[in-house]
């Protein structure tokens, strides 16, 4: 994606500087971005398409395929297919548009953090009721009754 940001940079006759004040995104950032050293969020995504005068979903299909070691998870691109499709929707306001991304990103990190809540309590054993009253009874000592 970053050789395509670029490479449109560049048609529009424009400066990495000159990018960076029209997204109002810091220069090292966008030239991490168009050397692939950072995948940027939609968010910045939008900055970008509407300073080169692409669309989003142009810029979105130039993504790197992710690698199973590593890159671009699973989760990540089913959140910037979300992303895209509520940015992209001509009929709500920027501000909506933020909401609903916010809203969803808050909605996704909940059923995470359920599921590794839930995987942790099954991976957790619960002592058995013998064990438990074992460990309330406090042990008595024995006692020996005298010989006759």
């Amino acid at each position: 994606m970053g050789e395509f940001i670029k490479s449109q940079r560049r048609l529009e006759q424009m400066s990495i500087r000159e990018l960076a004040k029209r997204t109002e995104i810091s220069n090292p950032y966008l030239s991490q971005i168009e050397r692939g050293l950072h995948e940027p969020s939609v968010r910045i995504l939008n900055a970008i398409s509407k300073a080169l005068n692409v669309s989003l979903s142009s810029l979105l299909s130039h993504l790197e395929p992710f690698e199973e070691n590593g890159g671009t998870s699973h989760a990540d691109v089913n959140q910037s297919q979300v992303e895209l499709a509520i940015y992209s929707d001509p009929i709500l306001s920027e501000h909506h548009k933020e909401v609903l991304v916010a809203s969803y990103k808050n909605f996704v990190s909940a059923s995470d953090h359920q599921k590794t809540t839930t995987h942790k309590k099954h991976d957790q054993r619960s002592p058995s009721k013998k064990a438990k009253n074992k460990a309330r009874k406090p042990k008595l000592a024995k006692l020996h009754k005298p010989e006759e």
